[in-house]
């Protein structure tokens, strides 16, 4: 009976927890991103994390490839990540918490391999492998900057919506609010009016609320970010959004390898392109510059894209 009962009570505590962190996304005026990120281990290979209910049925694939990254990490001491490679198997439900669970795949001498498996009610909704290095020094080159426009002459994302559309739902004049990382778009498509445009395009990211120096943490917010206003580079060629009737889409796979370090609390130009769309899938390329022209990481993602009339 009195394990029983503690077994009750543990489960009671962490309901608490997950309520209280729930109870705490909805005061906030914006979400904080490492908040929302944080994992509890439940045993050495083992994390719980609870992703936010922000109001869409499906849990954002930037948040479930940031925990699985942070969850690689609390598995490894003293190596950088360098390149994560995922693929996204089933919807992930923002209704109940996301368990992800870590193979200690290899530790070698340079280079150590994790793969992480994020479940929902039994059932793989995304898995990913990420590689990391022991630091070392090496021939250094990048590709230059491309030409853009600074991000203070770009108008913010909620002053480009409200001149699209006078009357956008409360709902999503409330998400841009809330959301953790801050978008510019200089040439944004109009998701209620969408024209089609050049299949390439750039935007400016960073962080709202300040995220620290650890590098896993920098990393995991780059690649949240990473798959925002990413798929729309591939939808935007045919004049098409998240908002046209009869779409649908869905990220089905997502590459990235860290370049250097960085800071993402400043901001980043996410350079895109997509060189091919076909078979109901697009395949979008990008990366992600600081303002003073250092890359950061490269993207890759194939995604789902189709009109059901």
């Amino acid at each position: 009976m009195r394990q029983i009962a503690l077994a009750d009570v543990a489960r009671a505590r962490r309901l608490a927890r997950i309520l209280y962190r729930a109870y705490s996304i909805l005061m906030q005026e914006t979400e904080n991103l490492i908040e929302t990120l944080t994992l509890e281990r439940l045993e050495m290979n083992l994390f719980r994390g609870v992703s936010p209910n922000d109001g869409f049925p499906r849990i954002f694939g930037g948040f479930v490839i940031a925990q699985a990254l942070l969850a690689a990490y609390e598995t490894v001491e003293d190596r950088v990540c360098h390149s994560i490679h995922a693929y996204f198997i089933r919807p992930g439900d923002v209704s109940i918490p996301v368990i992800y669970e870590v193979d200690r795949s290899r530790d070698g001498g340079t280079f150590t391999t994790r793969r992480v498996i994020a479940i929902q009610n039994g059932k793989q909704i995304f898995n990913l492998a990420a590689s990391f290095q022991v630091a070392e020094e090496g021939m250094d080159y990048q590709s230059p900057m491309p030409t853009h426009p600074t991000p203070e002459s770009v108008a913010t994302e909620m002053e480009q919506a409200l001149a699209d559309n006078k009357d956008m739902p409360p709902a999503m004049i409330e998400h841009m609010k809330r959301r953790p990382v801050e978008v510019r778009w200089p040439d944004p498509q109009n998701m209620f009016k969408p024209v089609p445009k050049p299949p390439r395009k750039q935007v400016w990211l960073r962080a709202k609320v300040p995220i620290g120096d650890s590098i896993k943490l920098q990393q995991a917010a780059l690649a949240y970010a990473s798959d925002m206003a990413f798929m729309e580079t591939a939808l935007r060629v045919h004049g098409l959004t998240w908002r046209t009737r009869g779409l649908q889409s869905a990220s089905l796979d997502h590459a990235m390898w860290f370049h250097r370090p960085t800071n993402f609390n400043e901001w980043h130009l996410f350079d895109q392109d997509c060189p091919s769309t076909s078979q109901g899938r697009g395949f979008i390329r990008g990366e992600m510059y600081t303002a003073d022209g250092v890359l950061a990481a490269s993207v890759a993602q194939e995604c789902l894209m189709r009109v059901k009339v």
